[in-house]
């Protein structure tokens, strides 16, 4: 599979506003709404398609609806930030919930919660979370969809860092990766430099 790092000028235009420690909760969300529009766009761009007879006003025709039913898995908390975005774009999309929590001292992520549409076995899943840091989170959510029959499996995380892209290519090197941008790499206390500090709190004002 690939991994698509975006460099769009409007992503980074807008994640350049959410880095800045000045900015409030709800201009952090509004423009993670925005980015999240664009990720969808571009992460869905190859989703397969099935034929569908229909009548326009004008005639008939074979037109084009996708295949599959779209379910997208936020890893809570911070990923229900990027829910909001892609079901504007695909409103139709269902939602899973994972929880995972990290564990301050190892680093390792701790699944507290899970809950799924049914038949993700012929869903398109996709798991957003706006940060990719250790990669831990990413796998363990990854190994719980697959767990439960999911094949048809992506990643989109806003902000990534190497040392967790290469944890999550190399465990599970079937999935596509969709990263906004990649930083430069973790800190000693595994946060993602130069980053935009905790998601989760920054979003929900738990700072």
């Amino acid at each position: 599979m690939a991994t698509t790092i975006m460099n769009h000028p409007l992503i980074d235009h807008k994640l350049t506003v959410m880095r800045d420690k000045e900015t409030k909760s709800n201009i952090f969300k509004q423009n993670l709404d925005e980015i999240a529009m664009l990720m969808a766009y571009v992460a869905t761009k190859d989703l397969p398609l099935k034929n569908k007879e229909i009548e326009t006003p004008i005639t008939s025709m074979t037109a084009k609806e996708l295949k599959r039913d779209v379910v997208l898995v936020p890893i809570l908390r911070a990923g229900l930030g990027l829910v909001d975005g892609f079901r504007t774009i695909i409103p139709t999309a269902k939602v899973g919930h994972i929880g995972m929590a990290r564990n301050e001292e190892t680093l390792l992520p701790i699944e507290y919660y899970a809950k799924f549409p049914k038949e993700l076995d012929i869903a398109d899943v996709l798991i957003v979370d706006p940060m990719l840091a250790t990669g831990g989170s990413a796998i363990d959510a990854i190994e719980s969809v697959k767990s439960r029959g999911a094949k048809y499996i992506k990643l989109v995380c806003l902000v990534g860092a190497p040392e967790g892209l290469k944890a999550v290519e190399e465990k599970h090197p079937d999935v596509d990766i969709y990263l906004g941008t990649l930083d430069s790499h973790l800190n000693e206390k595994g946060y993602i430099v130069p980053g935009l500090g905790d998601a989760g709190d920054r979003l929900f004002g738990t700072e």
